[in-house]
């Protein structure tokens, strides 16, 4: 026998399907992310457990990544006793500033999690400036 525990758990599930982000296309479910910068990469995961990598949809249009996924639906006639999991199509698009470097992004799915790597554009890197000087002589200023 399956206990629940949450009595709220229910109605969290209800409200996500009448409000939206359910997984079905027009409401695609949201993917909880982390998002980090360490010296000049950063690191977006987004939390894909029980996705095909095959159904993951990674696309790049200027400075907007959007990623789209999908959770096959259960299929068959049997009696369902927990689905707390959504099902469906996830999607999340996030805009990136101008400082990163779109057209090096890399990908990679593993243990339920897409990662991706951003580099940040070179032209968007802190770099020294060398100070020249025009003076022709130095003269010394008494007090």
């Amino acid at each position: 026998m399956l206990m629940r525990t949450d009595p709220f758990r229910e109605f969290d599930r209800l409200a996500q399907q009448f409000f939206g982000g359910d997984g079905t296309p027009g409401h695609p479910a949201v993917m909880p992310m982390d998002a980090w910068r360490d010296g000049d990469t950063f690191y977006i995961e987004f939390d894909l457990p029980g996705v095909d990598p095959g159904s993951i949809d990674l696309d790049v249009e200027r400075n907007v990544v959007t990623v789209k996924a999908e959770r096959p639906a259960f299929t068959g006639d049997f009696e369902r006793l927990a689905t707390e999991r959504p099902r469906g199509v996830f999607s999340r698009q996030l805009v990136l500033g101008d400082n990163l470097d779109t057209g090096r992004i890399s990908a990679s799915y593993e243990a339920g999690v897409l990662a991706l790597e951003i580099p940040v554009a070179e032209e968007a890197k802190p770099r020294k400036i060398p100070v020249t000087s025009t003076d022709r002589g130095q003269q010394a200023i008494d007090a």
